[in-house]
């Protein structure tokens, strides 16, 4: 079973998201393993890029700051590295289709499976040009995320019908942010994917508080939170951890 597979299987997962080199590459590395700790089944790592497109003003800023600390892509492989020597919690890879381009696919694949990468997030890549790296990824033991929005009614069969890893459920059209309030209808899209996939359903996009996160526990198998985690880097900077720490447990705990 694989590492992504593991996440999900005894309850309701909690995944976190950071933007790797915020506030720095050794403080990244920390608070991976902080959220790990505190209870965090799956952790999305951000490579930082100058238009995040899919990202609110919190994890815009973020990118801001990592950049100016000029994390490269080869600092995000180099934090996995270390996270690697003490955890095998599951890590996956956002990131905006730029970065692996510039990069070179074969490289950046190859270097996800030999740090220990699982999967990979894209959102600007949509379904139609998912081939690009669909192959290259898979023969490195990398999982395409793919991700479905509440304007996908028409797509989803066919989107979750050649998913790999688990889907990605985008909770509120928009970009990414904490929101006081969710009005989607989850469940009928959760259902819809499930007539046609029977892979892990995460929910994503806006989730900040317990209540929210039990809630989505109720209908999805995880629950994923960005910008409330960002925040927390931002307002703590080097002082993060027991702040986070304290976060994701109160998040984890709300998803049992």
């Amino acid at each position: 079973m694989s590492r992504i597979a593991n996440a999900f299987e005894d309850e309701t997962a909690f995944i976190g998201f950071l933007t790797a080199g915020d506030p720095t590459i050794e403080k990244t590395v920390e608070y991976i393993l902080a959220m790990d700790e505190a209870g965090c089944d799956l952790v999305e790592i951000g490579i930082p890029f100058s238009d995040p497109m899919a990202e609110g003003v919190v994890i815009q800023d973020a990118n801001v700051r990592a950049l100016k600390h000029n994390t490269t892509t080869d600092d995000v492989f180099e934090i996995v590295k270390k996270v690697r020597q003490k955890t095998d919690v599951p890590l996956v890879f956002l990131t905006y289709i730029n970065p692996v381009f510039f990069y070179g696919y074969e490289e950046f694949f190859k270097k996800c499976n030999e740090c220990g990468i699982d999967g990979i997030i894209t959102p600007d890549v949509p379904f139609e040009e998912k081939g690009e790296i669909a192959d290259i990824a898979a023969k490195n033991d990398v999982d395409v995320i793919s991700l479905i929005a509440p304007t996908s009614k028409e797509r989803i069969q066919m989107i979750a019908g050649d998913a790999t890893g688990f889907i990605y459920v985008v909770s509120s059209l928009g970009v990414t942010g904490m929101r006081s309030e969710i009005k989607t209808d989850l469940s009928a899209i959760i259902s819809d994917i499930r007539d046609v996939c029977d892979l892990p359903v995460a929910v994503g996009f806006g989730i900040n508080t317990p209540e929210q996160a039990s809630k989505i526990s109720e209908i999805a198998d995880g629950v994923i939170v960005g910008s409330a985690i960002v925040k927390i880097i931002e307002e703590c900077g080097e002082n993060a951890s027991e702040a986070l720490k304290q976060y994701v447990s109160e998040m984890k705990n709300a998803c049992r």
